[in-house]
Order: structure tokens, then C-alpha cells, then sequence
């Protein structure tokens, strides 16, 4: 066990100071000769000749950690031990929408694990609008082990997050789409799982997650001197983003290119100014892989969860994924959610409203459909998971069966994804067909919850009607169709009617719209005791999909929208006169 413990320092080029055999040592990091001396000092036999080691050879101990060759993997459990003025610290800071980028304090922390003593490692809060939680609760971690203790690793990393999985309870989403965004050639941090308490107090299973850092980027990347930014919370590319490194913080102009490149008004030369930038290959597939996945909350839908690295040797831009842990559908989608959804993201949707950019997307998607995103290999890796969970959850038996009906019900949103996908793929093509008199009858509706308890049905006497119920508690609900529209400017229309609508509390703009996924501005009716023509007008500035929304906020109380009245009429045919505007804007 010694022996290992002390190979695995010398690969890792740290070591936890606490151990009394740890001292300074001269020589360089990744030195041959000092090695040899060092493995010679403890009495370590190497069957190596002197050229045989070097960088190319030297093994990355972290790869045991993230190891998904056997069923067992490491069982690590880590003991935090913080002071108690660091802990008041800690409970000084509280994640606020209204201030995201508020900085988070570093404290001093031990890590124990097993019989290794990690000494001052920095540690701060981590966390945003789902998963932060405050320190006396199931708080998320960053834990630095090299920048106040030089040399240190854990396992052979410099950095590691600790996710407290509060949104996704099967612990195993995380991992399973991190490993196969890396399968399909795109850099991504692994994951594991590991047991960790904080001063005695046990917090339960954690997902282990790589550090962002240059250590990271030397994995992907012969030149790590570019900058590497955070996507923050819910801000595009072209917002002022946080560096997480590079040699040159300030200098954002890689992003300001890519900005003017997908404002590009000539939607046959927007293509070739965006690969002149952006590594567009390498971002269709990362673009298709967040649609595969349904990560609603990464950068193609939502602006969020993601970081660029300007890779200097190619001079181009790589998007990363983050925060892979509300997939296949759950949360606010669903397993049948579009593949080709309405995308937020400034560079998705700059790319999807070409023709060519779009033919693409669609070619990149069948091909990991095929390749990668196979449904058994990941059910059965999301079954492998489980088992070390529920190994280290051993003693807590409300975990344990909170933890399998979450696989359980992960397994089934794969299965139907699966499904979903193939379908789609058939008919993915085709812009919506208008009629002569730019009219398109709208069928295909499918129900959403929004918030709350909604009900829904489907009424057929003496006409068709989408009817949605407020059941006594604030909850807001949506019937919704996912169309292609090629530029233009368009108007949504239909007959609504409601009865005894109730805005009771925890209901905010409560009423009744017809309106496009995205419009947050869009007016409220509060109660049409009559059928009444209800209509909204947008443009769009090139191919987009476009989610439509017949959409009900109130506590109590009844909603019909008449689907033979639901209609699109396209206005005017026209293309892009300026960047992207947020999907599908309204018209004023």
C-alpha cells in the first residue's frame, strides 16, 4: 500500500505535506534523473532504460480514478475538514440571481481520504439557480489542492469539483454524458462518484468531477495558452465572460469575431466566415450532442452550462459542455423533445438558419445517433453506476431506493429517447408547408407542464379543443408545436375561451396567450368568457424551428383553445437584415 501511495505521488508530481516523509525536492517536475533518484531513495525497483521514460510514457495516474473498465471502480470517500471560522465564511455567501458573478471565497480545508492527509487545499461554494446549496445543507465544492501547496494532487489532479447531484438523484447522468460527449471527440472533464462528509458530518454521494484548467486543456490540447471562458449563468458569447485561464485574460477579440461572424446578413457566406473562428466542425457535433442528450440547460438551448477555449494552434474556437445532469428529458422536457429545437444560443442558431448549416446538423446527428448514442451500451453502463451507488450508499436506506427509482426512470427516458430520435431523423427536413393563400393549419399539439399540477385534455364535441385545468394551486401549462419557417414574418392565430380563471398566489402574469417559445413579453388575456380571436406576430431571420404555445397561468379555472381555429399565416417572405435576434422575436 506504501509503495503505491508513493507511485502514485511520483507520477502524479505532488505530494500530501502532512506525510513526514514528504520533503521539498529539487528537482524539476517530469526530470528523468530525478525520478530515478527519488525511486531509488525508496528502495522502488523501475524496469525502464533511461530513454524509455519520458512525457509520451509517463502514465496518467487520474485515469484509474475515471476507470469504466470494471464493475467495482474506486469507492472514494472523502472526510472535509474545514475550521470553524473558515465554516462562517462559507456560510457568508449565498447564491443570488440577481448578482451570479458575485466572488466566492476560498477557505483553507483538509481532505482525508483513507490514509492520506491533503493540507491546505482551497475550497469554495459552487453552484447557481438549481444546485447551489448553502454549507449547513448539501453544499457543492471546488477544491484546489495545488495553489496554496505546490505540487499536490489528488489522484494526479490539480483541481476537482464535487457536485452534490441534487437534481439528478441516480448520481449517474453526469458521468454517462460526459463519457460520451468525449466519444464523440469533444473535451470534457470525467466524472465519478464519490462518499463525502464535511467536519463529521456525513453529506452523502457526490459526483467527482475534473477541474477546468489548464491541466484539463493539456489532455485535448497541444497549445493550452488560450483563454478558456465561463459561460457564467445564462449568458451568450457575446456578454462579458469570466477566464478560467490563458495567457492573455482581457483579450476577448476571438469572441468579438465569431459575434460579427454570425451576424453575418448573407446567409450564403455566414458558413465560411464562421469556420474561419470557430472549429465548426467540432461545434456541430457538440451542437447535435446537446440535442441528442436533451440538455436543455446547456449552451444551444438555454446560454448556459458551457465554456470556449481558443485554441491558439488552430486559431479557432471550442465549445465544451457543462452541467450534465438534467438530460434525456427530464425537468422541463421531455424524451420526444425536438432534435432540431428552438435554439437560444448565438452561434447554434446562426448556424441552423442556413440551409447548408442545417443539411450539416442533421448529417452530424445521424451519424452519433448511429455511433454513439446507442441505447442498451448506455443503459447498461447507467446499470454499472448504480451498483457502485448503491454500494456507497450502504446504511442509508432512503438514498438507496430514492437512488433507484431515479436510475430507473433515467433507463427508461434513454430507451424512449432513443425511440424519439429515430422517428424524428425521417422528417427532420422539411420547412412547414403553407397553402397558396400563406395559410397552415396547425395539428400535432403536445401538452407541457410548465409549473404545478395542470390537467389536460382533449375534447372532441362538436369540435376539436385543447382544453387545459387549473386544478387549485398555481400552475402553468401549454400546449405546444414545433414547426421549420423559413425567413419571414408570420402570425399565430386561434379561438380561445376560458371559465371562472383564478390568479391565486404564486401565480405571476396569469392569464391566457397564444405566443412563441421565448417571448417573455407576451400579452396576457385574463378571462374570455366568449370564443375570441387571439393572435402574435415574429419573424424569423433565416431557417429556424419555432416552438408555437397555446399557454394557460392560473390557480383555478379553465382554458379551450379550437385547433381547427389554430393557425400560421405567413405575411411576408424575406431574409436576415441583421445578427440573430433571440429566437423568433416578436414583431412590435
Amino acid at each position: 500500500m506504501a509503495a503505491r501511495i508513493w507511485i502514485h505521488r511520483l507520477f502524479a508530481g505532488g505530494f500530501p505535506s502532512s506525510n513526514p516523509m514528504c520533503l521539498p525536492f529539487p528537482t524539476p517536475a517530469g526530470s528523468l534523473t530525478g525520478m530515478l533518484r527519488l525511486a531509488a531513495a525508496l528502495g522502488l525497483a523501475f524496469a525502464l532504460a533511461p530513454t524509455a521514460l519520458s512525457a509520451a510514457t509517463i502514465p496518467d495516474v487520474s485515469n484509474a480514478l475515471f476507470s469504466t473498465e470494471s464493475n467495482s471502480g474506486p469507492d472514494l470517500r472523502l472526510e472535509i475538514e474545514i475550521s470553524p471560522a473558515a465554516l462562517d465564511k462559507l456560510r457568508d455567501y449565498q447564491w443570488n440571481r440577481a448578482e451570479p458573478d458575485l466572488p466566492r471565497e476560498n477557505v483553507p480545508a483538509q481532505i482525508r481520504e483513507g490514509g492520506i492527509l491533503y493540507t491546505n487545499v482551497l475550497l469554495h461554494l459552487k453552484g447557481s439557480a438549481g444546485s447551489f446549496r448553502p454549507v449547513d445543507d448539501k453544499p457543492a465544492f471546488t477544491l484546489q489542492f495545488d495553489k496554496a501547496e505546490a505540487g499536490q494532487r489528488f489522484h494526479g489532479l490539480q483541481k476537482i469539483h464535487l457536485n452534490n447531484s441534487v437534481q439528478d438523484s441516480s448520481y449517474a447522468s453526469e458521468i454517462v454524458c460526459r463519457e460520451l460527449f468525449l466519444s464523440a471527440g469533444i473535451p470534457t472533464p470525467r466524472a465519478t462518484l464519490a462518499r463525502v462528509s464535511l467536519n463529521g458530518r456525513l453529506l452523502g454521494l457526490y459526483v467527482l468531477v475534473e477541474g477546468w484548467n489548464k491541466q484539463f486543456l493539456k489532455r485535448h490540447f497541444a497549445n493550452t495558452h488560450g483563454n478558456l471562458w465561463d459561460g457564467g449563468f445564462v449568458r451568450d458569447i457575446s456578454t462579458p465572460l469570466a477566464v478560467n485561464s490563458g495567457d492573455q485574460p482581457a483579450d476577448r477579440s476571438a469572441l468579438d469575431r465569431l459575434v460579427e461572424a454570425a451576424g453575418e446578413t448573407n446567409l450564403n457566406r455566414r458558413l465560411a466566415r464562421l469556420d474561419t473562428v470557430l472549429d465548426l466542425d467540432r461545434f456541430l457535433t457538440f451542437s447535435a450532442m446537446e440535442s441528442l442528450l436533451v440538455h436543455w440547460d446547456g449552451y444551444t438551448m438555454n446560454r448556459n452550462n458551457y465554456r470556449v477555449f481558443h485554441d491558439l494552434d488552430s486559431g479557432k474556437l471550442v465549445f465544451l459542455p457543462h452541467g450534465l445532469d438534467q438530460m434525456f428529458g427530464q425537468w422541463r422536457t421531455r424524451p420526444d423533445h425536438p432534435i432540431t429545437p428552438p435554439l437560444r444560443g448565438l452561434v447554434g442558431r446562426a448556424i441552423l438558419q442556413t440551409p447548408e448549416g442545417r443539411k450539416r446538423y442533421l448529417a452530424r446527428m445521424s451519424q452519433l445517433f448511429t455511433n454513439v448514442f446507442r441505447a442498451e451500451a448506455m443503459q447498461g453502463r447507467v446499470e454499472q453506476i448504480a451498483a457502485q451507488a448503491q454500494r456507497m450508499l450502504e446504511g442509508s436506506p432512503n438514498e438507496r431506493q430514492r437512488q433507484q427509482r431515479f436510475t430507473a426512470a433515467l433507463a427508461d427516458r434513454i430507451r424512449l429517447r432513443e425511440q424519439s430520435v429515430r422517428e424524428q431523423l425521417a422528417e427532420a427536413t422539411a420547412p412547414l408547408r403553407f397553402e397558396t393563400n400563406g395559410v397552415a393549419r396547425l395539428t400535432r399539439w403536445n401538452s407541457k407542464t410548465d409549473f404545478g399540477n395542470p390537467a389536460f385534455d382533449r375534447l372532441h364535441s362538436p369540435f376539436e379543443v385543447l382544453q387545459i385545468t387549473a386544478p387549485g394551486s398555481a400552475s402553468y401549462g401549454s400546449w405546444r408545436r414545433t414547426v421549420l419557417l423559413e425567413p419571414g414574418h408570420y402570425r399565430l392565430e386561434g379561438r380561445v375561451k376560458t371559465e371562472a380563471l383564478v390568479f391565486g398566489p404564486g401565480v405571476a402574469r396569469g392569464g391566457v396567450t397564444l405566443r412563441i417559445s421565448g417571448d417573455r413579453n407576451a400579452p396576457m388575456q385574463p378571462q374570455l368568457s366568449q370564443w375570441t380571436a387571439v393572435s402574435c406576430d415574429f419573424t424569423t431571420g433565416g431557417l429556424e424551428d419555432v416552438e408555437l404555445v397555446c399557454e394557460l397561468r392560473a390557480s383555478q379555472g379553465w382554458v379551450w383553445f379550437r385547433e381547427d381555429s389554430l393557425r400560421l399565416i405567413r405575411l411576408s417572405a424575406g431574409g436576415p437584415t441583421a445578427a440573430p435576434a433571440p429566437a423568433a422575436s416578436r414583431a412590435p
